[in-house]
């Protein structure tokens, strides 16, 4: 069996919290690993992107459903075709933002999901939150616009379509939680990473440009890296309350802060860095108070 464990930063291996905690820190370094990597191919057509990058996770999935001897068609197949339909639409919003913004700030306005998902889960799902952890939540959330906020100089429309893949993701994380313990989690990932891949094909055949060179590596890493982090996400959400997960995405504007800097040439001053504790301390209580 595929060992992801091995992919696993040494430091989560020995972090004791539960297995949706785990799962979702691990899924926030993988996504954040594929962002570099989209990023850096930011000058291919956007659902051309798309293409790639479900495309080959979707290879991925069906070489590990078949060695698991799993049915890939799924059992509940109208709430799989809405996770991938809603994960479609979040994905190509998202990286539209990637193209035409800073790394950190496409990656800040997407991780707004969390609170659309709360949301949701307290309406469709009747989860409950305690009051104290609403607490935790906004320490999160002004922690991320205390870090990065919103650059005036970018378009207001790039700014709804950033809110738009954050509430798409929202609803995908919902029915994942829907069909919790009744689906493999392979199949959840495939049956998005199956229509993530016809759309991208069809709205991209008409403006198809060749990848050059690195574009490749840097295309495949993002389908590698996209496999890896939908299975971990996917574990958390059936593991684990949305509500209680979800906070921790947040960590994933860290890693792009960083990314950012190292990178792309971003820079952060002593408000970015306030905000970084902000977003640590938040996701840090949650966590333990959860515990």
């Amino acid at each position: 069996m595929f060992k992801f464990a091995a992919f696993m930063p040494p430091a989560l291996k020995s972090f004791t919290i539960n297995e949706g905690a785990r799962q979702m820190l691990l899924a926030t370094f993988y996504f954040a690993m594929m962002n570099i990597f989209v990023k850096a191919v930011a000058h291919l057509p956007t659902m051309e992107v798309v293409f790639f990058r479900c495309g080959i996770s979707l290879v991925i999935c069906l070489y590990l459903l078949r060695k698991e001897n799993v049915d890939w068609r799924g059992s509940n197949r109208k709430l799989l075709f809405l996770r991938g339909m809603f994960g479609t639409i979040s994905l190509y919003a998202y990286f539209v933002t990637l193209a035409h913004m800073p790394l950190g700030t496409a990656v800040t306005i997407q991780y707004m999901s969390p609170i659309f998902t709360t949301i949701l889960a307290l309406v469709i799902l009747d989860e409950k939150v305690r009051p104290v952890t609403w607490l935790f939540y906004l320490i999160s959330f002004a922690g991320v616009f205390v870090m990065r906020g919103f650059n005036e100089q970018i378009e207001l429309i790039y700014i709804f379509i950033g809110v738009l893949s954050a509430v798409g993701s929202a609803s995908a994380y919902v029915t994942i939680r829907t069909i919790k313990n009744l689906e493999h989690p392979l199949v959840v990932v495939l049956h998005f990473q199956l229509l993530g891949t016809i759309t991208g094909l069809g709205f991209s055949v008409a403006n198809f440009e060749i990848p050059q060179g690195i574009d490749w590596f840097y295309l495949l890493m993002v389908g590698i890296f996209t496999q890896l982090g939908q299975v971990s996400m996917t574990r958390s959400y059936q593991a684990e309350n949305v509500s209680t997960v979800s906070i921790l995405v947040y960590t994933g504007v860290i890693y792009a802060t960083l990314a950012g800097y190292f990178f792309f040439d971003e820079v952060y001053n002593a408000g970015t860095l306030a905000g970084m504790l902000m977003v640590i301390a938040g996701v840090g209580l949650s966590v333990i108070y959860r515990k």
